[in-house]
């Protein structure tokens, strides 16, 4: 069952205090409702009152109920005015928040000056709780839910570093405390019961309860607020101790939040003390040289092969063949314990040389042999010293030992063993004396007669089987009893009334040490005696020795001793206060049937409460052993940094991007060689490619150099008209006059010199070469005379054939056909301008419309008219042969 202060329900709204309207208004609607509730409506006779009464009293609820709605109104307006002053307190708070970044800056100044300007992660949770103290409603109260200004008094919590407002923290411990404690306990009020963190439930003793407001640090009493400082910061240098205790104190300024890792540098060497000393950060100063320890294990034969490590060296792990005590077996067993005994007899000869020794497995000498010194005979009459091979021979002396009977004695010669049962006949007589009979002598002769005498209590028979006459007294006990009614009479049976009780009681304290002596009977009247002894009772819990008290009946008090238990999950002692009878409030399961049924009183036990977590620091190494930090060492554990593993893959080329994980198969001192638990690399190859291949490695992210790509490059030639496919090894590897013919499509190549016709050359790159060396037909002007010549010689411009008489002639008659063409054409454009010259003075001077006949122009004939069409034909014959003529020469 848990305590009180850790059920729920309670400490949020008795922590609220006068922050809150609520209450106030509740308790005045109660009171208006209170007169209308508690009228009179009936007399003491149980009839209805009277309609006057009836009215004077609704007249008056509604008076008061008018005077109490007046007073909540103004109650209600005067916590909305303090809501609204509160609000308008806190915006002006954040006018500082502009200058948090130099506020920071300059707190961790120092800090920078030993880490260099790039902080380590460590470092980023107390920034974490400055920039919280600087936002405005970041930090809250979690007892009273609202917000920590900068100018209210605070206490912070020395373990989680919580906010509280110190008169919230004075409540909370107050009533913890009244919680915990039993109103049934003798010492109510005065034992020391410890109060808890409202957050993460660290107790405090009530010697620790705050009363006064101090910084974080705790230097400064009632710090003042400073707007160029951490909110409630005194504005000095920290100087508290590093935890764990290393010798140095914390450089920050006054700061809220844990403090961070010493950042001093400090020579040390390694755990196994062999290799040189180096600088290392105070906060990660062990480290191991990976070298083997060598330190001699416990067996005294091996050397420990592990690693320069912490601690302890582990025990010899080897297994080696070892002899038992007695010698005689062989096993297999480990090093580190090599004493056993096995099962055998022992078996060695002993000193005597004739016998063994018949122990089990042991280590030493057997000892003396048993058989050895002087020895008697059966009969003990002689003794004497033989050998231990030899058994004592009898004497050969009758026995005369006495028999069983104890009236005859052993008549046979020394012998070994028991005497045998005196077997001699007599004539024996009977106890009564009543009968006789021959009987051996060992046997004893009884009749059955009974005897049928009183017994001197003159109560019961003798009864005894052949009685002598002397009738014993009464075997039987009286059994009445006494006068002290605890008692029955202890006599034999007897005449008459019985003696008073004998008995008298002690009445003791409870060790016994004090004894008050009464008669049996007035032990129930008379009280026992005071004790002035030490309570001897041995302690209830796990401790050897209780703390002093005196003697007392009943339960010891409570041990307030530290527990100092050796813990479950550790090797560490429980610092905490004995726990093993911790008075506990019992859970009522069973509820009410409903509200007439009264809840049963609270039940309070004794019980043993678990030991608290173990909060010692351990330094402990994250699953990849990136870090080593301190944990509680109830939380030690493997646990993950969340840094990204960082171990280099199978495929030597990237690195393990999961999470920090446990690394398992490999050696621990290795940190770079990647293990089982990480992951696979499915990237594809990205090693660089050879100058000039543009194709990624066809193979998954690999160890070496890629294999020669195989892959074929289209490419076109150098004419550009042609797709070639190069296999792209060969390209790459290839010299520049390689390149020239492998991108060669080994074709005429196509391009046009500068003269029109097509390079001879084989696809080449660059330029063509301008030295044409084609026959080119040359014509004269008048393109009757051919002549073949070299192209390259036409560039130059020159002419090389000139026209002769003939073509003279032919140009001449070809201007004469030309002048007559022009001529025929003047004159027919010459009559069409003519004719339509007639048609428009006709237009102009108007025509009869009864007039339908048209005039007809009659003119005469011309030459040209008369013989074109005699003319036409030799002219387009001439023109189609010079045509054709041209066209073969082109050709």
């Amino acid at each position: 069952m848990e305590p009180a202060w850790r059920q729920g329900g309670r400490g949020r709204g008795r922590g609220r205090g006068k922050g809150s309207g609520a209450p106030q208004v509740v308790g005045l609607v109660r009171e208006a409702e209170a007169p209308g509730g508690s009228g009179g409506g009936y007399d003491r006779h149980g009839r209805g009152s009277s309609s006057r009464s009836r009215n004077q009293s609704d007249s008056s609820n509604e008076l008061s109920s008018l005077k109490k709605f007046e007073e909540i109104r103004k109650a209600n307006q005067a916590i909305a005015q303090r809501f609204v002053n509160e609000n308008t307190s806190s915006e002006e708070e954040e006018d500082f928040e502009g200058q948090q970044g130099k506020i920071v800056a300059s707190t961790f100044t120092a800090y920078s000056n030993h880490i260099g300007e790039n902080s380590s992660r460590e470092l980023e949770r107390t920034k974490q709780y400055l920039n919280d103290a600087f936002q405005s409603g970041a930090q809250t109260c979690l007892i009273c839910i609202a917000s920590v200004k900068r100018n209210q008094a605070i206490w912070s919590c020395f373990r989680c570093y919580c906010i509280f407002h110190i008169s919230c923290i004075q409540k909370w411990a107050k009533d913890s405390i009244f919680l915990v404690s039993s109103v049934l306990d003798d010492d109510f009020g005065k034992k020391d019961h410890p109060w808890p963190c409202p957050k993460c439930r660290h107790p405090y003793e009530q010697s620790q309860t705050p009363t006064r407001y101090y910084c974080y640090c705790g230097k400064v009493a009632d710090p003042p607020s400073d707007p160029w400082l951490v909110p409630h910061s005194c504005g000095q240098v920290c100087d508290k101790e590093f935890k764990p205790l290393c010798g140095h104190k914390c450089l920050l300024l006054c700061h809220p939040g844990p403090c961070p890792p010493c950042p001093k540098m400090v020579s040390i060497t390694c755990y196994c003390k062999k290799a040189k000393p180096v600088s290392r950060r105070c906060s990660a100063k062990g480290w191991s040289c990976q070298q083997p320890c060598n330190w001699l294990l416990t067996c005294g034969q091996h050397k420990c092969e592990n690693p320069c490590h912490t601690g302890n060296c582990p025990e010899c792990p080897r297994v080696s063949r070892q002899r038992c005590l007695c010698g005689k077996e062989t096993s297999e067993r480990l090093c580190a314990s090599p004493q056993w005994q096995c099962e055998k007899v022992c078996g060695r000869t002993l000193t005597c040389g004739n016998h063994t020794c018949e122990q089990i497995c042991h280590s030493g000498t057997c000892g003396d042999c048993p058989r050895s010194g002087y020895r008697a005979c059966p009969c003990g009459k002689s003794k004497s010293a033989l050998p231990c091979t030899e058994d004592v021979p009898t004497c050969g002396d009758t026995c005369d030992k006495p028999l069983a009977c104890g009236l005859h004695r052993c008549s046979m010669r020394c012998h070994r063993g028991p005497c045998e049962t005196c077997r001699q006949e007599v004539e024996k007589q009977c106890r009564c004396g009543k009968h006789s009979k021959i009987l051996p002598c060992h046997k004893e002769y009884l009749c059955e007669t009974k005897c049928i005498k009183l017994r001197d209590c003159q109560r019961h028979q003798c009864k005894r089987k052949c009685c002598s006459g002397n009738c014993p007294p009464c075997d039987q006990n009286c059994g009445r009893t006494l006068g002290c009614r605890n008692h029955k009479c202890p006599s034999v049976c007897h005449r008459g009334a019985c003696y008073p009780c004998p008995e008298t009681i002690e009445i003791k304290c409870n060790c016994s040490a004090t004894v008050l002596a009464v008669p049996c009977g007035r032990e129930r009247t008379t009280k026992p005696p005071r004790c002035k002894e030490l309570c001897r009772k041995p302690p209830t819990c796990h401790h050897v020795n209780q703390e002093k008290h005196r003697c007392h009946f009943g339960s010891c008090p409570p041990c307030k001793q530290p527990c100092q238990k050796a813990l479950a999950k550790c090797a560490h002692l429980c610092p905490a206060t004995c726990h093993d009878e911790v008075l506990v409030k019992q859970a009522n399961s069973r509820q009410p049937a409903g509200p007439w049924e009264q809840r049963s009183e609270p039940i309070f036990i004794r019980t043993a409460v678990p030991c608290p977590p173990c909060v010692t620091p351990i330094p402990m190494a994250c699953q990849g052993k990136h870090e080593v930090s301190l944990l509680p060492c109830h939380a030690v554990g493997p646990y993950s940094c969340s840094r990204p593993c960082g171990r280099l893959l199978a495929c030597q080329n990237h690195k393990c991007a999961k999470e920090c994980h446990p690394v398992t198969g490999i050696d621990e001192g290795d940190k770079e060689k990647a293990g089982k638990e990480c992951q696979t690399c499915e990237e594809g190859c990205t090693k660089p490619r050879p100058s000039g291949c543009i194709h990624p490695c066809t193979l998954p992210c690999h160890v070496g150099a890629c294999p020669p790509c195989s892959q074929m490059n289209r490419v076109k030639c150098h004419c550009k008209i042609t797709t070639l496919y190069v296999e792209c090894t060969k390209m790459t590897a290839s010299d520049e006059e390689t390149k020239i013919v492998l991108n060669s499509c080994k074709n005429q190549c196509p391009k046009q010199l500068s003269c029109g016709h097509r390079c001879k050359a084989t696809c080449h790159p660059g330029d063509c070469p301008q030295s044409c060396n084609q026959k080119v037909k040359m014509k004269c002007a008048c393109k009757r005379i051919k002549k073949e010549v070299p192209c390259s010689v036409v560039t130059e411009e020159k002419v090389l054939v000139e026209c002769d008489e003939v073509c003279q002639e032919m140009k001449q008659k070809a201007s004469e056909m030309k002048e007559a063409e022009e001529k025929a054409a003047l004159e027919k454009e010459r009559l069409k301008q003519q004719v339509e010259l007639e048609a428009f003075e006709k237009r102009l001077k108007g025509r009869r419309k009864k007039n339908k006949k048209r005039d007809t122009i009659e003119s005469k004939e011309t030459a040209w008219q008369k013989y074109r069409k005699y003319l036409m034909f030799p002219v387009c014959g001439i023109v189609l042969a010079m045509v054709a003529f041209y066209l073969l020469q082109l050709s």
